[in-house]
């Protein structure tokens, strides 16, 4: 049986003052409910963060790292950083990442195999365009994202990895793929994962939907068979909506 995980990715939101009230509210409810919470706050407030929820069942995510370790690479965090801090998930391959930022398959390859290495656990996140989509071309992105970013990724540390679907389409713009396609994705990449790791593996393996998740449709959502959870946008930078969702 799958742990279901709920993950608020704040962006670049929120200041100290409002996200220590957020988490601690978000603490206050944690203990009510077996969903695996993780808050993935701005890297300037984790330290913080983290000693509110240090005796609590909230985990803590990061938005980003490097793959390396150190060097001349002004404004990134390294994993090791991440560790200091007491970082548990992070997220990797975001579609704003790979959009606004440039990043390929290849380099959130390389981060996926720090991050493992390091014992942080990464969140991959794939999805298509808008254009991929009616196209017909989901599936194909989706296999070329995931089977290039887990390139050399062995069965064991598969099992440390959660995915997360998240159409790029649907991200922040109010849309969300029915409760039914986002399965099918998600079962299709189930699959990819039955393929290149065997059914052991891909049983265990947590597969969220991301893109406009929202109280009223969290529920629809997550009961499909092969959704194990949600990492949330917008509604994760308001408890009452945050916890709705984790209360699904």
């Amino acid at each position: 049986m799958r742990t279901p995980i709920i993950a608020g990715n704040w962006k670049m939101n929120m200041n100290l003052e409002n996200a220590t009230k957020l988490v601690e509210k978000i603490k206050s409810e944690a203990t009510k409910t077996d969903v695996e919470i993780v808050v993935c706050c701005p890297s300037i407030y984790i330290s913080e963060i983290k000693k509110i929820v240090a005796d609590s069942k909230v985990k803590i995510g990061a938005q980003n790292m490097h793959w390396a370790d150190s060097g001349a690479f002004t404004g990134e965090i390294s994993a090791d950083m991440l560790n200091d801090i007491g970082v548990d998930y992070v997220i990797l391959g975001h579609s704003e990442r790979r959009q606004i930022f440039g990043e390929t398959n290849e380099v959130v390859n390389k981060k996926i195999k720090k991050a493992i290495k390091k014992k942080i656990k990464p969140i991959l996140c794939v999805g298509e365009t808008l254009e991929e989509r009616e196209e017909g071309r989901t599936h194909d992105v989706v296999k070329k994202q995931v089977e290039s970013c887990l390139n050399g990724i062995s069965a064991e540390d598969m099992l440390e990895i959660v995915i997360a679907y998240e159409p790029i389409w649907a991200i922040g713009t109010g849309k969300t793929a029915s409760s039914k396609d986002a399965n099918d994705v998600v079962s299709f990449i189930r699959g990819l994962i039955d393929k290149n790791y065997g059914e052991k593996v891909s049983d265990a393996v947590r597969i969220q939907y991301g893109g406009s998740v929202k109280p009223n449709n969290a529920t629809e959502i997550m009961n499909e068979y092969d959704i194990d959870g949600a990492l949330v946008g917008g509604a994760s930078l308001d408890a009452e909506s945050f916890l709705a969702i984790v209360n699904f």
